[in-house]
């Protein structure tokens, strides 16, 4: 996480954001660390959410702007992976923006969404929706659980 624990709020909103872009890092291990320093846990859900929402509206206007050497050099997509997609992603459309938070499969979501113009607004809300349920369990597994949730990422 390169000290962005040290930063508190600022440092999540950062390392929620690029987690849901180009470095592959949990934005997961972030949240529950800069929970266990004691800042406020919904301050925390909120700039996680908002950050890592963002991150997903980025990987989606990069699909959408679709310039291939940016999509395989930042994300790692290939051409012929996104067109392998395209009937899941024409199928399920802006929903999948619920899931587009996982990782490997995540990006490539928010991307095509964003490549076959699927509505933009649509798939801002749910990946807003994801993001925030996402986020919600680790504060809540947290809440009850302390020190075995701290314990799982040591």
């Amino acid at each position: 996480m390169g000290g962005l624990e040290g930063l508190g709020l600022v440092g999540l909103f950062i390392g929620s954001f690029l987690a849901s872009t180009i470095v592959p890092f949990s934005s997961d291990v972030l949240f529950i660390g800069i929970l266990a320093t004691g800042i406020s846990p919904v301050a925390c859900l909120i700039v996680a959410t908002i950050g890592n929402w963002f991150g997903g509206i980025t990987s989606y206007a990069v699909g959408h702007i679709g310039k291939w050497e940016w999509i395989e050099k930042w994300f790692h997509v290939k051409e012929e992976t996104l067109v392998k997609q395209k009937d899941k992603i024409s199928k399920y459309g802006p929903p999948l923006g619920l899931v587009s938070w996982l990782p490997i499969v995540g990006d490539l979501f928010a991307i095509g969404m964003g490549f076959y113009r699927i509505n933009f607004w649509k798939c801002s809300i749910y990946m807003l929706i994801g993001r925030f349920l996402r986020f919600l369990v680790w504060f809540l597994l947290f809440q009850e659980y302390g020190e075995q949730v701290l314990n799982m990422f040591k």
